[in-house]
């Protein structure tokens, strides 16, 4: 296909790491409109349900406003046991995160879902499991004190300052960071020929 018939990318999130993973990768979406959609879990909805929900969502929310381009939404799921945490926005809610985190294994799903200009919707599921080490009460203070946790699924940010508490991870990195980049890849590529 020739550079000039690809559809314009629109990136369907505010999160700048999400922008910082495409370009990580060459790619610059050609707008960013961000979905404002209820995030809220339903009433007995299971972690891998709600993230995939919530990436269709957003996608439904913006493909509308930009017809003729390929949309990438996509939502992040920090999961412990069945437990989907938050996105900390007080320094109490990512405390009782980081608590719930130290010393155990958790999951990061990675809900991603593309949008074709002729309607057609993928979607993928990725996860991966991150496991914290304990948590000294003077390595969270400090955390907190950081501001980083605000508004991160699950209260940290494995690349930045919390990437000291990492022992252990299966799968996709970028997945925790914000964004799978392998499964996004191969989305976009389908969609963009």
């Amino acid at each position: 296909m020739a550079a000039s018939s690809i559809p314009p990318l629109v990136l369907a999130s505010a999160s700048p790491r999400r922008l910082d993973l495409l370009r990580q990768v060459g790619l610059e979406p050609a707008e960013i409109d961000p979905a404002d959609i209820d995030e809220t879990p339903g009433p007995g909805e299971t972690p891998r349900a709600y993230a995939l929900r919530m990436a269709k969502a957003k996608l439904s929310a913006v493909a509308c406003r930009h017809p003729g381009a390929v949309v990438l939404a996509a939502d992040s799921v920090v999961v412990c046991g069945r437990r989907i945490l938050p996105k900390a926005e007080s320094e109490q809610e990512a405390r009782a995160c980081l608590k719930l985190l130290s010393g155990r294994r958790h999951r990061v799903l990675g809900g991603i879902a593309v949008g074709r200009p002729d309607g057609t919707v993928r979607t993928r599921l990725v996860e991966t499991v991150v496991r914290f080490k304990r948590l000294e009460a003077a390595e969270l203070d400090d955390y907190l004190r950081s501001g980083e946790w605000r508004g991160k699924a699950g209260g940290y940010a494995i690349q930045g300052h919390a990437a000291r508490f990492v022992a252990f991870v299966s799968g996709s990195y970028s997945n925790v960071v914000g964004l799978p980049l392998f499964e996004t890849m191969a989305l976009l590529g389908a969609a963009r020929r």
